[in-house]
């Protein structure tokens, strides 16, 4: 029975797709005048990736992992970065091992699946932790802020509007092709 415990915590995890986001005054005075455009990533291939550069744009942030069984999600977001890119839209990819461990491999691995695989062409980040916790990407800090969510599996989606201050939550089972996450992308896009 307690080999059982792990698995029973992350299908109850997965069952509700997101967990509520730290919201005690110090974490929400942490991010108080903050945008999302004032942070920073960095590539998958290590480089800086200021947020700044999309300032006026929507974006959809993604939590992305290689061996799940949402994976196949990666061609709905090439897909609406095929769809929407042009008119503004910006999809950015943030791997991330924390469930499971259904992102172990390394940028070169991570890169040439999502190459190979899917043509993957929107941006993916390096590897990140998203849930609370000391090792938090600071992107995820700030979107829990904001939404009350935080994802608790693969492929949760966060819709930042142009404001860089909006931020809409859509859990894992909403694929990239749901007429609720299309339609407020394409309500972000007017």
């Amino acid at each position: 029975m307690p080999k059982l415990l792990p698995l029973i915590a992350a299908v109850l995890a997965f069952a509700a797709c997101s967990q509520p986001a730290p919201q005690d005054a110090d974490t929400m005075e942490r991010w108080q005048g903050v945008s999302f455009f004032d942070l920073e990533a960095r590539t998958l291939e290590g480089e800086a990736y200021p947020l700044q550069q999309f300032a006026g744009r929507p974006v959809l942030v993604v939590n992305v992992a290689s061996k799940c069984g949402y994976t196949p999600q990666y061609e709905g977001l090439q897909q609406l970065h095929q769809d929407y890119g042009e008119r503004g839209l910006v999809v950015v990819g943030f791997p991330c091992n924390q469930f499971l461990s259904q992102e172990p491999g390394t940028p070169e691995q991570i890169r040439a699946f999502c190459d190979e695989n899917y043509g993957v062409s929107f941006a993916l980040m390096e590897k990140v932790e998203v849930l609370d916790g000391d090792a938090q990407s600071p992107i995820y800090g700030l979107l829990g802020t904001r939404t009350g969510q935080l994802p608790a599996w693969n492929f949760a989606k966060y819709l930042v509007a142009a404001d860089g201050e909006t931020v809409t939550f859509f859990g894992t089972k909403v694929a990239p092709d749901d007429p609720e996450l299309v339609g407020a992308i394409e309500a972000s896009l007017r």
